[in-house]
Parts: structure tokens; C-alpha cells; sequence
């Protein structure tokens, strides 16, 4: 009898260890793993809370389980350190106040993991989107330096001028302004001379009317920091559509708005 309690026993607490071990190896491989993503503007600073943000998405790339999600927060960073500042190989582009997001992984094993932005949120008409895969490893952290780090290219371009509900007044021949407000992706404003020169960049409108090509007008820094204007003379009614594009023929940056209106008799 007492043979049997003591062999009862050791049975346990063999079972007891064997049951241990495999709680602690799962256990074990799930490793808090830190990630931060910053999205820059090409050519420009860190997209953040001043144009509301970029959208980030963390999923496993083989599987679409979503991982974590959150916005961009902070402010655009150093323009002299991101700008202008000699760098080495090892150089951050961001100091701790530049716009980022942070998420904690709990990961159990490498994944490899795919990360999305989307933005700026608050000019979304304008908002691209960008992606990157890569390997992340428990508990070796993605935080150094600039953390995972993406480019977000374009320009926001909003159209000011015609409204939607413009009219012609006298009727054709007639001339309609066309203006827009351009700026960086981060918000980064754009004038002649400055950091970001108006002289760079090419602002034009395509012109359709009736769903026809209808020609090109150029747009000229208006003397109002960010705004470009030009004129379109037109010769008949119908329904235009202008697209005002900006562009940089230095690295394709590229960025555009559009609007339709009428002109009638």
C-alpha cells in the first residue's frame, strides 16, 4: 500500500515536471518585441500630428493576422538635422519629439511581418499609401535609430479656386482662375528661396472639357506662401475638369487635386 502511494506520487510528480516544461517553453518563446515606424515625406519631415497623422498597420505578411494598429504622433522633427545636417551611416534622422507609432509584439517565433501606412489623414484626398516586409525576431527590438522607417511621396495639393459651383459671368469667351494650395506631404511650406522652393517644382492643370483633352495651363507662385495660380481662357460651354498636379523633376515627386464645374452660355 505504501509502495503504491509513493509510486502514485513520483508518477505525479514526473507529470507535474513534464506539464511544467511545456507550459515554460511556450510560455518562454512569447517575447515582448518593441516596434516603432516613423513615416517621412519625400524630400521633407516626419508626417504627424500637424496633418493628423499616417495610419499604421502591422500584420503577419504570410498569414493577415492583424498585429497592431495606431497612428503617427509628434511633430514634424529637426529641419536642420533631417534637411540639411552631414550624416554617417549610423546617423537618426528623428529626435525623441518626432512623429511615430509604437506597438509591443508578444511574438512566439520570427514572423515576417508587413507594415502599412496611409496619409496624411488629414488631407486625405491627397493621402498615399506605402508598405514594407521584413523578419522581426522575439525580443529583438525595431526601435533603433529611426526605428522601421518609410517614405511617403507626393505632395497635398488642395484646389482653391474654381468651386465646384463656379459660373461663368459674361459667358464665353470667358477667363477662369485656377488656384491651388501645395504643400509637402508633412505640411512643409513651399515659396521661392526657401527650403522647399517654388522655383523647383512644376504646378500645372490638365484640362478636359466634356470628357475631352482641352490643353495644359502652367501655374505660377501666386506671392502667398504655397499657392500657385494661372489663368484658363475658354472659348465654349460644357463641363470642365481641371487636375492640378505638382512636380519635382529632380526625384518624380508627384501630387494632384482635381475639380469639375461648368461654363455655360
Amino acid at each position: 500500500m505504501r509502495e503504491a502511494t509513493v509510486r502514485n506520487s513520483i508518477f505525479f510528480i514526473i507529470v507535474s515536471l513534464v506539464v511544467a516544461i511545456f507550459c515554460f517553453a511556450e510560455v518562454g518563446w512569447a517575447e515582448p518585441t518593441n516596434v516603432t515606424v516613423r513615416v517621412i515625406s519625400r524630400d521633407a519631415k516626419f508626417i504627424g500630428d500637424s496633418m493628423g497623422g499616417v495610419k499604421v498597420t502591422l500584420r503577419d505578411a504570410q498569414t493577415g493576422e492583424l498585429l497592431a494598429s495606431g497612428k503617427t504622433q509628434g511633430n514634424t522633427g529637426d529641419t536642420k538635422r533631417i534637411m540639411t545636417q552631414d550624416r554617417n551611416r549610423d546617423f537618426s534622422l528623428s529626435t525623441e519629439d518626432a512623429a511615430k507609432f509604437s506597438a509591443t509584439l508578444d511574438l512566439e517565433e520570427p514572423r515576417l511581418i508587413e507594415v502599412t501606412a496611409f496619409g496624411p489623414l488629414a488631407k486625405q484626398t491627397s493621402a498615399n499609401r506605402v508598405s514594407a516586409v521584413q523578419w522581426i525576431v522575439p525580443g529583438k527590438h525595431l526601435t533603433g535609430g529611426d526605428g522601421w522607417l518609410l517614405q511617403m511621396p507626393g505632395f497635398v495639393v488642395d484646389v482653391l479656386a474654381p468651386s465646384m459651383n463656379f459660373k461663368l459671368k459674361g459667358g464665353v469667351p470667358g477667363m477662369v482662375e485656377l488656384k491651388a494650395n501645395v504643400t509637402m506631404m508633412c505640411g512643409c511650406p513651399i515659396k521661392p528661396g526657401g527650403l522647399w522652393d517654388a522655383n523647383r517644382y512644376e504646378v500645372k492643370a490638365l484640362i478636359k472639357r466634356n470628357g475631352k483633352t482641352a490643353g495644359k495651363v502652367s501655374m505660377s507662385y501666386a506671392d502667398i506662401t504655397s499657392q500657385f495660380s494661372g489663368i484658363l481662357h475658354v472659348k465654349e460651354s460644357g463641363t470642365y475638369e481641371a487636375v492640378i498636379y505638382a512636380y519635382d523633376p529632380n526625384n518624380g515627386n508627384t501630387g494632384l487635386d482635381k475639380i469639375t464645374f461648368m461654363v455655360s452660355e
